[in-house]
């Protein structure tokens, strides 16, 4: 039984390759297709891994209160000792934020700094690709830099770069689990409070890890009531949740790309199914004669079928396979108000894309399928 649904599969692909050129105009019109929906895929899921809380997620963010933009949230720097002393905080680390563009934007350079002294303590899943801690520990000027961000501007260690006004030296590349971490480049704190004018002792933020993840919304509730009386007064929110709000310009403009998809999803449909459909009719008579010879009219419609499905999934593979090489090599990624969102596509998305086109493929080929088999074969040889 195997052995014969192979063999007509095997048909079915013989029969593409006879009409080469028809069959490859439909590959390149599916694989553009995948390619829109690929993209689209990455940065909803993109966004909803930027976005959707877990179990495992610790860090808090504490901002000025009414604040969102970088510019404008600044807290004094020692009210890190008092954030510190709160029960349920485990780590907690000040940060001046630099942006090259605080509106959405897909080339944004975020300068987060940062103590020296503290960054490998709070930040230990930090994995140092080339250079190193002690070279940017003894370089004011120094910065480590985020993988894609590296890879996007081709910087490696020893390389200057200037963005946001501030001109630093890369004295390593850093890889790490958290997304964030990939796209920005870690400076001194001294030196980014005095490059962006603002003077010592103040931050943009303070990122403050908690003991265990169900402890996150007492210790923030915590950390703002002890500054509700102060003259800066604070707003602590999860990470992700902040996320959400500062970049919702962002997440409205990647929400609405769905639609997109869509769009491609229904133009692969209609494409194949049309392509299948010619296919059937003029092929009128040799799938008379097949039946002739024994053929079972089912047999006809599953190499019908099996056509459709070889170009969905011949097309979903040249599609996704540029999708995912564009995505690695331009390194995209968006940033909205200091937050930085890389766009990187996962075994999901790739998965998702190429199950959906063979499953399009076999769907769109169905009514010519159930043409082909029904009929009659007498009228088929008279056509």
């Amino acid at each position: 039984m195997f052995v014969k649904l192979f063999r007509l599969l095997v048909l079915a692909g013989k029969q593409l390759i006879r009409h080469r050129v028809r069959t490859l105009l439909t590959l390149l019109g599916v694989a553009s297709g995948m390619f829109l929906f690929t993209t689209v895929q990455t940065m909803q899921r993109s966004l909803d891994k930027s976005t959707r809380m877990t179990a495992s997620d610790t860090t808090l963010v504490v901002y000025r209160e009414n604040r969102f933009c970088p510019e404008t949230s600044r807290l004094p720097e020692f009210y890190l000792d008092e954030i510190a002393r709160i029960d349920g905080v485990r780590e907690v680390i000040p940060v001046k934020i630099a942006v090259s563009n605080c509106g959405a934007s897909l080339d944004v350079v975020t300068f987060r700094g940062v103590p020296a002294d503290r960054l490998s303590g709070y930040a230990p899943e930090m994995n140092i690709l080339e250079g190193s801690y002690e070279a940017w520990r003894n370089r004011d000027d120094g910065a480590l830099v985020g993988k894609e961000l590296a890879a996007k501007r081709g910087l490696k260690p020893g390389d200057a770069f200037e963005a946001a006004g501030v001109r630093v030296v890369v004295s390593g590349i850093v890889d790490s689990p958290l997304p964030q971490d990939n796209s920005v480049a870690y400076v001194h704190l001294p030196f980014i409070q005095q490059a962006s004018k603002h003077g010592l002792g103040i931050v943009t933020q303070f990122n403050v890890r908690v003991n265990a993840g169900e402890d996150l919304e007492a210790v923030s509730d915590r950390i703002d009531e002890r500054f509700r009386s102060e003259t800066e007064p604070t707003a602590t929110q999860p990470e992700k949740a902040f996320f959400a709000q500062t970049a919702r310009e962002l997440i409205d403009l990647i929400s609405f790309t769905r639609w997109i998809g869509l769009g491609a999803v229904l133009a692969v449909l209609g494409l194949i199914g049309n392509a299948v459909l010619l296919v059937v009719r003029g092929r009128v008579k040799e799938n008379a004669i097949l039946q002739t010879i024994g053929f079972p009219g089912v047999a006809v419609a599953y190499m019908v079928v099996c056509e459709g499905a070889l170009l969905g999934f011949g097309g979903s593979l040249l599609g996704v396979g540029l999708a995912t090489l564009f995505l690695k090599l331009r390194g995209l990624s968006f940033g909205n108000e200091g937050q930085v969102m890389a766009l990187l596509p996962d075994a999901q998305v790739l998965l998702t894309g190429m199950s959906l086109a063979l499953i399009l493929g076999m769907a769109a080929s169905l009514v010519p399928a159930w043409t082909a088999m029904r009929r009659p074969i007498v009228e088929s040889l008279r056509s």
